[in-house]
């Protein structure tokens, strides 16, 4: 099984080109650095909707532009980083404890998220000044 990196990173999925169109595969332990428990995809965001605002305690992700493109705003409890994604066979992976925001969906943008934990409320950190006074 992979260590877990300790910061988000930029994941290269394989791609299987086929005239008929491409295809990619994430597997967990083996593409990505963790096992998949869920899957959600976020769809239909209006122009100028942020989502995200949050961070997990535990909880590791995967986020894949399946379809258009957006940006993830990321935040170790020091510094912000933006990564946009806009290729479905690249994802950006998120460590516990980063804060994440996603804006600037374009129309028709579909964000795959890959989640190593089920739903739990108690692992979300949803005040930026308490996820900041955690950190340290």
């Amino acid at each position: 099984m992979p260590v877990t990196p300790k910061k988000p990173q930029i994941i290269y999925i394989p791609v299987a080109h086929d005239k008929r169109g491409n295809l990619s595969v994430v597997e967990g332990k083996r593409t990505i650095p963790f096992g998949i428990k869920r899957v959600y995809y976020l769809y239909d965001v209006p122009g100028g909707t942020k989502r995200g605002g949050h961070a997990h305690r535990k909880l590791e992700q995967l986020i894949i532009a399946a379809s258009g493109s957006f940006t993830v705003v990321l935040h170790n409890g020091k510094k912000k980083e933006s990564y946009t994604l806009n290729r479905s066979n690249v994802g950006l992976y998120i460590p516990r404890m980063t804060w994440r925001e996603i804006e600037n969906f374009s129309s028709g943008a579909v964000c795959l998220v890959l989640a190593s934990e089920y739903y739990d409320e108690s692992d979300y950190i949803r005040n930026f000044k308490e996820f900041k006074n955690a950190c340290f």
